[in-house]
């Protein structure tokens, strides 16, 4: 049996084509439950040879896996490089007794480092020197406007501050959307319900609901990322995200007032209209 060398660094097998490493994939043999904790017990214990046969074993997980993503920005071979990374970690840190299968704990690492890469290569999308400048000033007036209009402005009221043309914002507008997409709230009335639940990231829950909260963690992220600075934070605040979980369960208008310099009331008022800015995003 050839030996199969995944080097995180590296872009797996990088001059080969798919089909080549898809066939020497199919030699490799795969493991029993019971080999699979035994491999654990012994990479615990430093055992490099086992750590390996670990990882090979389950390289076609990550295919499996990284072609649910390939319709992207990333080609499907750096998308499993990306994956492979993840095995590595995940077999790097995989304790048995837990009680978890392998692959249950893995695809959470699988999964983050694929979204990650497609996160940061989807911000690089090539673009003219000029649309990407425009992107830029585009970006900054939205959040100025929204700031002065305490509403989304439209495509009119931007072309006529950065002095465009309409039809040259309209353009450039949908690359602003997220790469990663997330479906809108099913009752549009219980918004906070639903940036709530995907706030949840404090309980690592068990099996495949791991990879569900990382999920959603970076999609809030995503989020967020498209608020003005003080509506994020207000968010921050409101939902919990990103702070310390033994701190207060709840924080009033008043108490996050204080904190960033504002009323309470004008506090719920920027939640509101930021929690509006989220649902028409998605």
């Amino acid at each position: 049996m050839r030996h199969l060398t995944i080097l995180p660094a590296i872009p797996v097998q990088a001059s080969r084509s798919l089909e080549c490493y898809f066939r020497e994939l199919s030699t490799i043999p795969l493991i029993t439950a019971a080999e699979e904790i035994e491999l654990s017990r012994r990479i615990r214990a430093g055992d490099q040879a086992a750590f390996e046969q670990l990882v090979r074993a389950n390289l076609r997980f990550v295919v499996s896996v990284a072609k649910q993503y390939q319709n992207t920005y990333i080609p499907l071979m750096d998308l499993i490089s990306e994956g492979n990374i993840g095995l590595v970690e995940a077999a790097r840190r995989f304790d048995e007794t837990k009680g978890f299968k392998f692959i249950s704990y893995a695809v959470w690492w699988i999964r983050k480092l694929i979204m990650e890469a497609i996160m940061e290569q989807g911000r690089m999308v090539r673009l003219p020197a000029a649309k990407f400048q425009d992107l830029g000033r585009i970006n900054d007036m939205i959040n100025r406007l929204e700031q002065e209009l305490e509403r989304s402005p439209t495509v009119e009221e931007l072309a006529d501050r950065l002095q465009l043309e309409p039809e040259a914002v309209s353009e450039v507008l949908p690359l602003r959307s997220r790469t990663i997409s997330l479906q809108a709230p099913p009752d549009p009335e219980r918004e906070e319900d639903w940036l709530g639940r995907l706030a949840d990231q404090h309980i690592p829950p068990p099996d495949n609901k791991l990879t569900e909260v990382e999920d959603r963690r970076i999609e809030v992220e995503q989020l967020l990322a498209n608020l003005p600075k003080r509506e994020r934070e207000i968010l921050r605040h409101c939902f919990g995200i990103g702070v310390d979980p033994e701190g207060p369960a709840e924080l009033t208008f008043e108490t996050i007032g204080a904190t960033l310099g504002l009323g309470g009331e004008r506090v719920r008022l920027l939640k509101r209209r930021a929690l509006l800015k989220l649902r028409l995003r998605c």
